[in-house]
Formats: structure tokens, C-alpha cells, sequence
């Protein structure tokens, strides 16, 4: 398996198999050496405790990237009604290219929420798995973000969510 990463100027570059992805640490005041072929370097001079926790979260996002162009990353997402049947639709966006996932009678509202995919997040509904929708991508970030919009797009408010109570007068 070909993997080559590359940094220059704090700007982390990872090819693979499955593409390539960029992420940008310049914010953060570490330096990058690469003594062997397959070693990186993290170093940090004179840091708090709290530059130094950044030592772990740079090496879990080289990580991350380095995953993410070798096996990618899956998020499924199952919708859960109690009386009123979720629709999802998907849509891609023929200008943009991205997906766009349509939600229809949450809790029975006539309201039609939409979220727009991340770029490089592919949804599609499960085959195997009745009411479930699974994004794939190579961009942990991306992909986990686009589920974080779709379950936050369906917050219920102003309810008690583990059941639905009803008045009687």
C-alpha cells in the first residue's frame, strides 16, 4: 500500500489509495521532523500543560488522516419513531455536487428540514438495515460533522423526550 505524507510550512499532505486530504496546523506552534522513512517527529519547546496536550490531539489528526485515505470512515445513523413514520429522502446537488438529505414528519410536523452534506461525504440508505443512513467519506472530520448536523437538525424541543405525554380535560 503507496502512502506518502508530506508537511511543509505546518501544513500536513497524506496521499493513499483512496485520495488525498489536507489539513492545515498552522495554528499551533509544534515542530514537525522526519528522522526515518516511516517515523514522524511531533516536538514542542518550553510548552504549559496545556501545549503539551496538543502533542496527542496533532498525532491522532496525522492519525486520522492516514486512516482516512487507507480504509475511510463509515457513520451509520438510524431513525427512530414511536407514531409518526420518518421519510429521508437524498438528493444530490447538480451545481455543487454535494448530497443534500431531506427529512420529512419528524414528530409529525409539516416543517422539511434539510442538511447539506459535507464536501466528500457520500449518504446512502442502508440496504440491509430498515431506517438507516450511512455516510461514508475519508475525511473523519467531514463525516462526523454531517452526522452532527443531521441529529442536531432533529433536536426535539420543548418535550419530554422518553415519552410523549398526553392530557386528558
Amino acid at each position: 500500500m503507496k502512502l506518502k505524507v508530506a508537511i511543509k510550512s505546518r501544513i500536513v499532505t497524506v496521499e493513499g489509495p483512496r485520495g488525498k486530504l489536507t489539513k492545515n496546523l498552522n495554528h499551533l506552534s509544534v515542530c514537525f521532523s522526519h528522522p526515518r522513512k516511516d517515523l514522524i517527529h511531533i516536538e514542542l519547546h518550553h510548552g504549559s500543560r496545556k501545549n503539551v496536550a496538543t502533542l496527542r490531539t496533532v498525532r491522532t489528526i496525522i492519525n486520522n488522516l492516514i486512516i482516512g485515505v487507507t480504509k475511510g470512515f463509515k457513520y451509520k445513523m438510524r431513525y427512530v419513531y414511536a407514531h409518526f413514520p420518518i421519510n429521508v429522502n437524498l438528493e444530490k446537488n447538480k451545481e455543487t455536487g454535494l448530497y443534500e438529505v431531506e427529512i420529512r414528519n419528524f414528530i409529525g410536523e409539516k416543517i422539511v428540514r434539510r442538511v447539506t452534506m459535507h464536501a466528500g461525504v457520500d449518504v446512502e440508505i442502508s440496504k440491509t438495515q430498515k431506517d438507516e443512513l450511512q455516510l461514508t467519506g475519508n475525511s473523519l472530520e467531514a463525516v462526523s460533522q454531517s452526522a452532527a448536523d443531521i441529529q442536531q437538525i432533529c433536536r426535539v424541543r420543548n418535550k419530554d423526550i422518553r415519552k410523549v405525554r398526553v392530557a386528558s380535560i
